[in-house]
């Protein structure tokens, strides 16, 4: 292995089983990772806080409707064992590479793909991703001062007018799962896509990847945050609060047509009215209407009316995550600037109670992502994006 000189131990959170946030243990006596052949060890700058992390620390994975403690588990039974070290959108530096990578990317400043991709047929694919896992579940994650990683997934990034927080919210996560969400769906240039639960995440990134690919966007939020998302890249903001004549609205708003897909980030009781938003003119349609899930915000089960969905025609695709393919895709269009962090701020990996607190209780001002820096990389890294703990007002 070739190395810089590094510590033996490190610091990290560690998740010890399923439960609330006291399940998260801080230590600072855990042996530093060793990288294998084809891994690179990276000195962690910054981890993006995800819905993920608090949906499998609380077992919330089921496959059913439900109540069970359930994990990740799609390729047939969890790879979450405990301690788990979680988080996925790893930013850092390379500090060390085991055997078979170039020592020359010693140094390298980057930004993980999250994915543990499965084999398909017993053969790597770039185009297709079965059997999903990610870092932070299936292996240990960011939330530590250190992280093993393939080499080949840690992606370099030099934009020097990104800081290493802005960067983290621009992982695979977000914005991997929001583009395969468009490309499942076939988006197009000059399509009007709805983009549910678009202050997040996941709907910040799908409303810039719409531009990117020259779809146009329709955010469903609250009112408070439409100026930020318009100036993100919403074509109009449509109020969660107010969704009375929610077709009406949107007709309002497209000039007449209804809407060609739906990015759905929420489920439960609204899953019909977003459909309703795609079928209230079939003349006035050139495809067939479209509708992507990678969330369930509002509640794990909706009920639907097969007879919309078979007479209309309605294609419904599930998300979880993308592929490499769509990896390499989003790591051009970073380098290039044609998407852009949203960052909401930052915490210590030591307060990450207080972090998972703030994430559960965000409001009005919440857009975006939060970020989580070690400890010992906070004064150049995270304070100046440091947030109040407590709810957001």
């Amino acid at each position: 292995m070739n190395k810089r000189s590094l510590p033996d131990v490190m610091a990290a959170m560690q998740l010890v089983g399923h439960g609330d946030i006291d399940k998260l243990v801080y230590r600072n006596d855990l042996a530093l990772p060793q990288p294998k052949a084809g891994e690179v060890l990276i000195q962690v700058t910054a981890t993006a806080k995800n819905n993920t992390d608090r949906k499998a620390r609380e077992g919330l994975y089921p496959t059913r409707d439900k109540a069970d403690v359930t994990s990740f588990a799609i390729g047939g039974q969890s790879t979450l064992t405990f301690p788990r070290i979680q988080g996925a959108d790893i930013v850092g530096r390379i500090v060390a590479v085991g055997d078979g990578v170039d020592a020359a990317r010693i140094g390298e400043r980057g930004l993980l793909d999250f994915n543990i991709y499965a084999h398909v047929g017993g053969q790597p694919r770039s185009d297709i991703n079965l059997a999903p896992d990610y870092y932070g579940h299936g292996a240990d994650g960011g939330f530590a001062e250190y992280a093993v990683a393939p080499a080949d997934q840690f992606h370099r990034i030099d934009n020097p007018e990104l800081a290493d927080a802005e960067l983290a919210t621009m992982g695979m996560c977000s914005y991997q799962t929001g583009y395969h969400m468009l490309t499942a769906a076939n988006v197009r240039a000059g399509e009007r896509v709805l983009v549910t639960g678009a202050s997040g995440g996941v709907g910040t990134a799908l409303i810039q990847l719409c531009r990117a690919i020259g779809a146009v966007p329709y955010a469903l939020s609250r009112r408070d945050k439409a100026d930020a998302l318009i100036a993100l890249g919403a074509e109009a903001v449509l109020d969660r609060t107010e969704m009375d004549d929610f077709t009406g609205q949107i007709r309002a708003l497209t000039g007449g047509p209804p809407i060609d897909a739906v990015m759905d980030l929420v489920g439960g009781e609204m899953t019909m009215r977003f459909i309703d938003t795609m079928t209230f003119d079939m003349n006035a349609r050139s495809t067939y209407p479209r509708l992507s899930i990678a969330g369930a915000g509002a509640s794990n089960v909706s009920e639907v009316m097969w007879t919309v969905i078979y007479l209309y025609q309605v294609q419904i695709f599930g998300v979880s995550h993308g592929t490499r393919d769509e990896a390499a895709q989003l790591i051009d269009w970073i380098r290039a600037g044609k998407i852009k962090p949203v960052l909401h701020g930052a915490f210590r990996l030591s307060d990450l109670h207080a972090c998972e607190r703030y994430f559960m209780d965000r409001g009005a001002n919440y857009l975006g992502k939060i970020v989580v820096v070690p400890d010992a990389q906070w004064a150049e890294h995270g304070a100046r994006f440091a947030v109040t703990a407590g709810p957001a007002p």
